[in-house]
């Protein structure tokens, strides 16, 4: 059984964060372990969220723990999302070096939630200047949104070609999120000597957590052997049908697996399309 490790937040009432993450690898067969950041009731966009960020000692033993465990000599899969404090990413940091040390063929997958498109940044931003610091350069996959990959990279995102070139200036593989493709809205993934984008029709709203969501289905789809593109393709495939669904919470509207191959179209699905940036 393959072995995730997510290092974000728990929200017990939202399907959103580390807790959304943790619940779709254990449906598909992985055993999982969340370090949580925050500890929240719900998300704070509905409202007062309850709870709050975990203190940065409080955190740091549990990665201590985690250590002692022995688990961490086992982990095929990393996932970091949401971070309350810099000292909460310097920790991180430190944990991925341990991994690394003791399992270097961990994929670690970086997504340096920062902010998006119409909120701007979100995190304190001491957060904002560690993650580039201390996280993406220990990234095996990084996956920033487009907002994050224009403040990452300093570049316009405004097309697939853009984010190509965008995602090319960070010197490792990137999957790139909320990509304008026209009409479509589209996930492009290159490691620097190909790259793929797969698009589906713009929605007038989405619910909180869709790039939680993908970094777990892609991510998962890697880890069982799956070929890049097609990972891409159904990972995409599978977070639109959900999204058509209309459901309010992700955690409410099912998916199919996120297999290593390509998956047939089902009636009603929406239509996904892959191809070259």
């Amino acid at each position: 059984m393959p072995v995730a490790l997510i290092l974000s937040s728990h929200v017990a009432g939202s399907g959103v964060g580390g807790g959304l993450q943790a619940a779709e690898l254990a449906r598909l067969g992985f055993r999982t372990a969340l370090l949580p950041t925050v500890l929240f009731g719900r998300h704070p966009g509905l409202g007062a969220p309850g709870g709050g960020p975990v203190p940065d000692a409080l955190f740091a033993g549990q990665v201590e723990g985690f250590l002692a465990s022995g688990l961490a000599d086992r982990v095929d899969l990393v996932l970091t999302g949401y971070f309350a404090s810099a000292g909460q990413v310097e920790v991180a940091a430190g944990l991925l070096g341990a991994i690394a040390a003791r399992n270097p063929r961990a994929l670690v997958l970086v997504d340096p939630i920062l902010g998006d498109e119409g909120r701007g940044l979100y995190v304190p931003e001491a957060v904002a200047e560690a993650l580039p610091r201390d996280l993406v350069p220990r990234a095996g996959l990084l996956a920033p949104n487009a907002w994050e990959l224009e403040r990452l990279s300093g570049m316009p995102v405004t097309d697939p070609a853009s984010a190509l070139a965008a995602a090319w200036s960070l010197g490792r593989p990137v999957l790139v999120s909320s990509v304008p493709d026209g009409a479509d809205v589209g996930v492009l993934w290159t490691d620097g000597a190909e790259a793929w984008l797969a698009s589906h029709p713009r929605l007038p709203t989405a619910p909180r957590g869709t790039g939680d969501l993908l970094a777990a289905l892609f991510g998962a789809g890697l880890i069982r052997g799956g070929v890049p593109s097609e990972v891409l393709e159904s990972s995409v495939r599978n977070l639109a049908a959900r999204l058509a669904q209309g459901a309010e919470d992700l955690l409410d509207a099912p998916g199919a697996d996120a297999g290593t191959h390509r998956a047939p179209p089902r009636g009603g699905d929406p239509v996904v399309t892959l191809r070259r940036p």
